[in-house]
């Protein structure tokens, strides 16, 4: 009788001791990734908001977004705006009606000039120019009273500003006629990178010194010279025939 042959073993034999019959590749535990530090993630954030964004995003907006307080948010949105000016971006974080955007830097503004082409966008005339800012400086300000400055019936002119999104309506008179008051809204404030309508320059910096004021009275006023003086009895005007002598 013959006995049964040794069994197979499974796996391949050792040919020498403390070595196993597969390669086997070592492996580490993965380590923990590393925490996010909270100030840079919500600069980040406020980054990429900002950049996302048609309009002026407010910084309560930001501050509930990236989930601290408006003064960090503000913090924040001033550490970028110093760091984009250090290293010499051609962009700024602006702070205009009342939240924060990116716009081109000032010192751009040829290069910037150069690629919109002209005729793109539509200019407002200098009736309408004239209109929008009696409006804001004297809002909430009526038709009626812009007319009065103007001298001319501006309804045609405001409802194109209205139409363009630089003027609203802003409340009642309470007076007999219930008549409209007119103001500026957030998007005259961010064509003009202001923050608020306190940032206008003041209407003096406009108004011509006395010295000024008196040479174009002396221009306007007739020459002493009787002469050439146009109302002078005997001297026909500039505006009269010759030989037009009536009773």
């Amino acid at each position: 009788m013959t006995s049964d042959p040794a069994p197979q073993r499974a796996f391949p034999a050792l040919h020498r001791a403390g070595r196993p019959a597969f390669p086997v590749v070592a492996t580490t535990p993965a380590s923990p990734p590393e925490p996010r530090d909270a100030r840079s993630e919500a600069r980040r954030a406020i980054e990429a908001v900002v950049m996302a964004a048609t309009e002026p995003v407010p910084a309560r907006d930001l501050a509930e977004l990236v989930e601290c307080s408006v003064d960090l948010v503000r913090e924040l949105c001033g550490e970028l705006a110093e760091e984009y000016a250090r290293e010499r971006r051609g962009f700024v974080l602006a702070e205009v009606a009342g939240g924060y955007r990116y716009q081109t830097h000032p010192d751009m503004a040829p290069y910037v000039e150069q690629f919109v082409l002209e005729g793109q966008h539509v200019r407002l005339s200098g009736p309408a120019l004239e209109t929008l800012a009696i409006i804001a400086y004297k809002q909430p300000i009526t038709r009626g009273q812009v007319s009065a400055i103007r001298g001319v019936n501006v309804e045609s002119t405001l409802q194109t500003l209205v139409q363009k999104g630089y003027v609203q309506e802003v409340g009642r008179d309470p007076g007999p006629g219930l008549a409209t008051f007119y103001g500026t809204t957030p998007h005259f404030l961010e064509r003009l990178g202001l923050a608020s309508v306190s940032d206008l320059p003041p209407l003096g910096d406009f108004v011509p010194g006395p010295e000024v004021v008196e040479a174009l009275e002396r221009g306007l006023r007739a020459d002493l010279d009787p002469r050439l003086d146009p109302g002078a009895p005997g001297e026909p005007g500039p505006d009269s025939e010759a030989g037009d002598d009536t009773a």
